[in-house]
């Protein structure tokens, strides 16, 4: 089985796939196996009537499962796209919000967000432990967002069941900006379709899938849709935080090292408050620590031994380890170092989850124990899904991911303002854009404690460097939870976070 670190986020904070692959051919797996596959060259949906209870109170729901057909400036079929939309019937579309769902990768479908988050069903998993093999368990969800808006998951083109059409092929789709043209198609056919413009609209991306959204609703802002809400889960907007040569990213993981040693009972004198501890660490980090890095080896000794002495504190590392790294801590070895004494490793995902390796002296996990623990649950429970309760008929794979997406990813951008593409994704400009061309854009920013694959500190450091004027600042908002990078794993921390969003929701899109 593909492991969730392609599943989900094949490029978040790993540089490898700019890199890496030069010989491998664009497109040439795609293209063999879209010869095989019957792919329907017209729009499809089944629909099936449903019920679910939401705060003491029962919703009758329509969920459709389907594809739209996006098309070329020629007017040309050039993908189709698939989606399953869980609709509240009756009232003025003016009256119900709609939201559009995805995760990232690049290279993953809308899967893990569908099974796990806010639709009216989600699987049942053991976290932070491994979820047992089948039977799974499909639930009710109390904590579906249905109650507030119109939910509508959907894949990107090579992942689930969307596939280019006619002459199309992957290198048309796979891209920072290929992919956002081929979204902004995707959602405004559905809006079309189902008349949905006069909808309070939102979007809400996780790991990649923000970097989608902070470039996705300018991109629609300019075709002249206007967004009440994005919502980023666990976010990457700049990828060049790991050109070689800064220090960035140490400082940025240093939070989130402090966090989990935390959790883990590795801080001398354990603070019993987890937001002030971090504060105090958050205060370090772009201080002395900062300062300390920015001298690189120019450091004196004693500023060095300084240093090191509160990494260590904050850390639940050694003082000579510290040191032995140059102050500048990896994040494999630390998740392999930090329970090193107890023959543990801890995840990257989500670094509450414990791993066992067969070698305790390596330097760096064999494998991350928060994607191996749940991606069984979520594959097989969403295939039974589509069978057992959505009735959708498809002669295609559904392809949780599409590793070849990863690999032959275009990262270029061409960014708002930007006089020509950048090298990699930087999307918080984006953003900034669409929030000075419409005051009226909420965004809120959901971010969890444990998560090593998009660390929060360095998610405020890009929404804060936006230049925005002091009249828009209030529109950004923050949130944090004792999860990792899939927050709704940890079920309490979902029942809070339901609860935050319909806040959100009731501010962004009051009804008129």
């Amino acid at each position: 089985m593909r492991h969730l670190v392609t599943l989900l986020l094949a490029g978040a904070l790993a540089w490898a796939p700019l890199a890496a692959h030069a010989e491998h051919h664009p497109d040439k797996d795609a293209d063999t196996a879209a010869e095989h596959e019957p792919v329907p060259d017209h729009e499809t949906a089944t629909r099936t009537k449903h019920s679910v209870r939401i705060d003491g109170h029962s919703i009758d729901y329509t969920a459709t499962a389907g594809t739209l057909i996006i098309r070329d400036d020629k007017n040309q079929p050039q993908a189709s796209v698939f989606y399953v939309a869980y609709t509240v019937e009756g009232g003025k579309a003016e009256r119900r919000p709609v939201t559009f769902l995805y995760n990232g990768g690049p290279g993953s479908s809308s899967m893990w967000l569908h099974m796990g988050s806010f639709a009216p069903m989600r699987v049942k998993t053991a976290s932070p432990e491994a979820t047992a093999p089948a039977p799974y368990t499909m639930v009710p969800n109390p904590d579906s967002l249905l109650d507030k808006t119109d939910l509508v998951f959907i894949d990107a083109v090579g992942t689930g069941f969307s596939r280019p059409l006619g002459k199309a092929t992957g290198k048309d789709f796979w891209g920072v900006d290929q992919d956002i043209s081929a979204f902004a198609r995707a959602i405004e056919r559905y809006v079309s379709l189902n008349s949905r413009w006069n909808s309070p609209k939102f979007l809400y991306g996780e790991s990649y899938g923000t970097t989608r959204s902070a470039a996705l609703v300018d991109s629609l802002q300019d075709r002249g849709m206007q967004f009440n809400g994005v919502i980023l889960m666990s976010s990457i907007l700049n990828y060049g935080v790991r050109l070689p040569g800064y220090d960035e990213l140490y400082i940025g993981y240093l939070p989130s090292y402090a966090a989990t040693a935390w959790y883990h009972d590795k801080i001398p004198n354990k603070p019993a408050d987890l937001k002030s501890f971090l504060d105090q660490v958050r205060a370090f980090a772009r201080g002395p620590y900062a300062a300390a890095l920015a001298q690189g080896q120019n450091l004196a000794p004693a500023e060095q031994d300084a240093v090191a002495r509160q990494l260590a504190a904050y850390t639940g590392l050694s003082v000579d380890y510290v040191k032995q790294a140059n102050l500048r801590i990896d994040l494999g070895r630390f998740r392999k170092e930090l329970l090193r004494d107890q023959r543990r490793t801890v995840g990257r995902f989500d670094s509450r989850f414990e791993g066992i390796d067969a070698d305790a002296a390596g330097e760096t996990p064999d494998y991350d124990a928060s994607d191996t623990g749940i991606s069984g649950a979520f594959v097989t429970a969403f295939h039974d899904y589509l069978d057992s309760v959505l009735k959708y008929p498809s002669k295609l794979d559904y392809r949780p991911t599409f590793e070849d997406i990863g690999k032959d990813w275009d990262w270029k951008h061409k960014a708002a303002g930007a006089r020509r593409p950048l090298p990699t994704a930087y999307v918080a400009g984006d953003l900034a854009h669409a929030m000075r061309t419409n005051p009226d854009l909420k965004v809120l920013s959901v971010n969890g404690y444990f998560d090593f694959a998009t660390p929060f500190f360095i998610t405020e450091y890009d929404l804060a460097h936006m230049n925005l004027d002091p009249s828009l600042r209030g529109n950004v908002q923050f949130l944090y939870y004792p999860s990792g990078h899939m927050i709704y794993l940890n079920t309490d921390a979902l029942h809070q976070l339901k609860a935050d969003l319909a806040r959100f929701y009731d501010a962004a899109a009051p009804r008129p």
